[in-house]
């Protein structure tokens, strides 16, 4: 599985921002698909999840102003952030799982996109 995210840049504080992840290979709709976040000096931490069956996970800190889905068809998972804070600044990566055994450990995902780069600036 390969993965592809875009969407991100330059906003301001309280802006929304939409990442979208495409991913090409078999199988994407039994993936827990996921998206992680890592700021300068910081280890990678873990946002939001969506299952197959579209049960969704959330980081407190991002919850309630965040929103997972995917299409199975199209391959595609996004985040919808909204109310975005300067404290969101980091690199978003999405993730497959392929294991199903959770959604918010970086060891439980087997492959990973190169990184979308969200700046908030206050």
């Amino acid at each position: 599985v390969q993965l592809q995210a875009s969407g991100g840049g330059l906003v301001q504080a309280g802006d929304s921002l939409t990442l979208s992840c495409a991913a090409s290979g078999r199988a994407f709709s039994s993936y827990i698909m996921g998206w992680f976040r890592q700021a300068p000096g910081k280890e990678r931490e873990f946002v939001a999840a969506i299952s197959w069956t579209g049960n969704t996970y959330y980081a407190d800190s991002v919850k309630g102003r965040s929103t997972i889905s995917r299409d199975n068809a199209k391959n595609t998972v996004w985040l919808r952030m909204t109310g975005l804070k300067p404290e969101d600044t980091a690199v978003y990566y999405c993730a497959a799982n392929s294991g199903g055994l959770g959604y918010s450990a970086f060891a439980q995902y087997d492959y990973w996109g190169q990184g979308t780069q969200v700046t908030v600036s206050s």
